[in-house]
């Protein structure tokens, strides 16, 4: 997400005003301490400011903190956003500031405490951003899936990263702008194969398309390195998905456009809105982090995302989130760190639907020294194979165990026996096949986040 806190501030400061003078909390919504915080932005009168100070400091409670500290993230450097920072420090015991992130450790490493209006609140505050944000929030609060208030403004409006909707995709003879070490995103469905360059996707985050008679979302959470690719139509119904503009623990949130329900990234399922409870959950497909030389190797007949995307980006190489990329510090902080590898060190995450409690996160690097290993989760043994460009292909190997890499497409197991390393299974020389099992490539960071009981191979 490209818009920095400072954008976020002059953009709310400027608007909300502007946006919220032509009616009253009391027009809205029945009496409620959430007025005296919502008056601190709605309004450019001191003494209305000064009489919420006065009640926001006599009922002092918990369930304050997140509306004051959400308050001093987009006003921070204003007199209101000192005075909430004084007052927060004052009520807490904590030191930190105008440090956003450090106070965003402090809430989210206890019991999240919430005033029953704080989903309206949040409707409110974030609405003068985009109108749309309204829907995330109001009504929403008591069936979420998740935290409430680790629900966190990215710094773009709905759609503000375009995702890329059916976009123009050429041979590998027309690619002449891509050279062979650049990064994509592999994918096969039913025989079809396709690559995202990182290049193009990490300006977009998400494309949407038909592959073979499929409709596919593929998500790119640039912040927490994960790509992952979902059927959208479940149980006949097919969800157009976009980037909502918010974050939970660093990782993107999608949005559908029929409900403006919020969806998790990692579980494509919906976390808060009207599709909560129903049982949807998007499946999973295959996708590989390769090279750009190596993909075309493997699938000589694949198209390639076009430069003709419909939106002017520098598209080259490494550039898109250059900075982020070339240091471990996070553009936005999670609840805690995990400092048994780096940040941004990637990891190959596997995570079985029948063993959701056995999650293992296995280091590239290490993956890179050892291109065959074998793992166990619950009774399934799974091989994971590496090539050269450092593409990660993991496969239920049943009792089969494999001892040497041949090439980068064959594998031999420890009777001789040669098996085919395709996309989407290996195949052997005797017709046995094994099904690929779907993983997840991510920053180290992010995913424990997400999962912090997750099992780490180093």
């Amino acid at each position: 997400m490209f818009h920095t806190r400072h954008i976020a501030r002059k953009l709310l400061v400027g608007i909300s005003l502007l946006f919220f003078t032509t009616t009253t909390f009391a027009q809205e919504n029945s009496f409620s301490e959430v007025q005296y915080f919502l008056d601190l932005v709605r309004s450019a009168d001191k003494n209305v400011h000064n009489n919420a100070f006065r009640f926001i400091e006599q009922n002092w409670k918990p369930e304050y903190e997140i509306m004051a500290l959400e308050i001093m993230y987009f006003g921070y450097d204003s007199s209101i956003g000192a005075k909430l920072a004084i007052l927060l420090q004052q009520k807490t015991g904590q030191t930190a500031g105008l440090d956003f992130n450090a106070w965003y450790a402090y809430l989210w490493n206890k019991e999240q405490k919430l005033l029953p209006e704080y989903g309206y609140f949040k409707s409110q505050l974030h609405k003068a951003i985009d109108p749309k944000f309204e829907h995330y929030f109001q009504g929403r609060q008591e069936t979420s899936l998740i935290r409430f208030d680790e629900i966190r403004w990215g710094g773009v409006v709905q759609d503000g990263i375009p995702p890329l909707r059916n976009p123009e995709m050429i041979t590998v003879d027309e690619a002449s702008y891509l050279q062979d070490d650049n990064i994509v995103f592999g994918i096969e469905v039913n025989g079809e194969a396709r690559a995202y360059p990182k290049r193009i996707l990490a300006w977009h985050e998400m494309f949407t398309d038909t592959v073979q008679g499929i409709p596919l979302a593929g998500v790119y959470c640039t912040l927490c390195g994960t790509v992952i690719l979902y059927k959208t139509e479940v149980n006949g119904v097919k969800h157009k998905m976009g980037t909502s503009g918010f974050l939970y623990r660093s990782n993107k949130v999608m949005y559908d456009e029929a409900t403006q329900s919020l969806w998790s990234t990692l579980e494509g399922k919906p976390v808060a809105g009207p599709l909560v409870g129903q049982g949807i959950q998007m499946d999973y497909l295959s996708v590989v982090t390769s090279t750009w030389g190596e993909w075309k190797r493997r699938h000589p007949e694949t198209t390639v995302l076009s430069l003709n995307t419909g939106h002017r980006r520098d598209y080259g190489e490494g550039i898109a989130y250059q900075n982020y990329f070339a240091n471990d510090d996070l553009m936005f902080n999670t609840q805690r760190t995990d400092k048994r590898l780096k940040n941004k060190e990637s990891i190959l995450a596997i995570k079985l639907t029948e063993f959701p409690e056995e999650i293992v996160a296995i280091s590239t690097r290490f993956l890179n020294k050892n291109r065959i290993f074998h793992t166990t989760i619950g009774d399934k043994n799974l091989i994971v194979l590496t090539d050269k460009s450092g593409a990660n292909r993991v496969f239920n190997a049943n009792e089969t165990q494999f001892k040497k890499l041949k090439s980068s497409d064959k594998v031999e197991d420890d009777s001789g026996k040669l098996w085919t390393i395709q996309e989407n299974k290996l195949e052997a020389t005797d017709g046995t096949v094994y099904e690929r099992i779907h993983t997840f490539n991510a920053f180290w960071f992010g995913w424990q986040a997400a999962y912090p009981d997750t099992k780490l191979i180093k």
